[in-house]
């Protein structure tokens, strides 16, 4: 069975080795592959540069690479960087390095190579908001941020390589005072008329059946799609958990198209070098500006019907907007408003 075939079966990962396809241009692509060895930093810019010079390509033979041990290896380096407390198993890093990572992350290659791995439930953390208000943290266990962390790092080329330069949140090498950075340039511009967006409950409400069909567009591997699924479903029938290690992905993936009919939007108001409106989007809050008081609809279609920013309405993917978020204002009340606050801060107090 070679690597590529839809199951991965039991064979030993280590023994197959990366495939790396030669992509020349043949529809299927399957019978132009070529075994090389790669490190996992030079996969990744490979599927990068595919996925952005096609469009349309749907990746197949994913799993593999998601099983191999420099994958898993390098997950836990990231998970192990962050640190934070452990999940509802109770077990910490001290207690994995005592006992052997080589073993731990070898048990973990073993379940998900013959398809027995499960996620266990996150823990939940609540961590105070404004207004009494509080959001919910999901702590998964170690094991299960190592796994994350290894399909993350196998997909997320894929859609980096779809996202719109306007989407700054928990992007790499994307900080949110670029995104502040954006906004400053668009007000030298005369952009000055913004439409403040935040989208109510965004992370507790987005639809599983609809994240993976946007997943399915670009990877066509079973296994891989089984994976995210039961990642997905591990914390209940709908959402993606905030804090888990791939929810930021899937949350931008989420959106990215409301983001493309952004940039769409642009290039309709386009005067040589200067379009009319700007937007920056930070995980599920956006800012669009536009020229003075020219007049824009910030709109989502779904399913033939849109929703002007400023009222009630229904968002992409009938996310409601909030009114109280949802509104349109001139930069100069803008600046009475509270600065841009990070919530990164309080989450990593909460998850200590």
């Amino acid at each position: 069975m070679g690597p590529y075939e839809r199951r991965s079966g039991a064979m030993s990962v280590e023994q197959r080795g990366p495939a790396v396809c030669r992509f020349s241009g043949n529809q299927e692509g399957k019978d132009e592959m070529t075994k090389a060895s790669v490190n996992l930093q030079d996969l990744r810019r490979r599927i990068y540069v595919k996925a952005k010079a096609e469009t349309t390509w749907r990746f197949w033979g994913m799993y593999v690479h998601v099983c191999k041990m420099e994958t898993l290896r390098e997950a836990y380096a990231l998970a192990q960087n962050n640190d934070g407390a452990p999940g509802s198993d109770g077990v910490t890093f001290a207690a994995i390095e005592a006992q052997g990572v080589d073993g731990f992350l070898e048990r973990i290659r073993d379940e998900l190579v013959q398809h027995t791995y499960m996620p266990l439930p996150a823990r939940r953390q609540e961590i105070p908001k404004d207004g009494g208000k509080v959001r919910v943290l999901s702590i998964p266990a170690i094991r299960d941020r190592v796994v994350q962390g290894a399909l993350k790092l196998v997909l997320e080329p894929i859609f980096e390589a779809d996202f719109q330069p306007g989407s700054f949140g928990y992007r790499p090498k994307r900080t949110a005072h670029e995104a502040v950075d954006r906004v400053a340039r668009a007000i030298v511009q005369h952009k000055t008329r913004v439409i403040d967006i935040d989208l109510r409950s965004y992370f507790d409400n987005v639809r599983h059946d609809r994240l993976l069909a946007k997943v399915a567009r670009r990877v066509d591997d079973a296994d891989v799609m089984r994976l995210l699924k039961i990642m997905l479903k591990a914390n209940g029938q709908r959402g993606v958990p905030q804090g888990g290690v791939i929810s930021p992905l899937l949350s931008n993936l989420y959106l990215t198209e409301v983001d493309g009919m952004l940039e769409r939007a642009k290039e309709t108001t386009r005067v040589g070098k200067y379009t009319y409106i700007e937007y920056a989007r930070f995980a599920d809050d956006r800012v669009p500006r536009t020229y003075r008081r020219k007049e824009v609809r910030c709109c989502a279609r779904d399913g033939g019907r849109s929703s002007g920013a400023g009222r009630q309405g229904q968002a992409p993917n009938h996310r409601k907007l909030r009114r109280s978020r949802a509104v349109v204002v001139s930069v100069a009340e803008k600046a009475g408003h509270d600065p841009v606050r990070c919530g990164s801060e309080r989450r990593a107090k909460a998850n200590r």
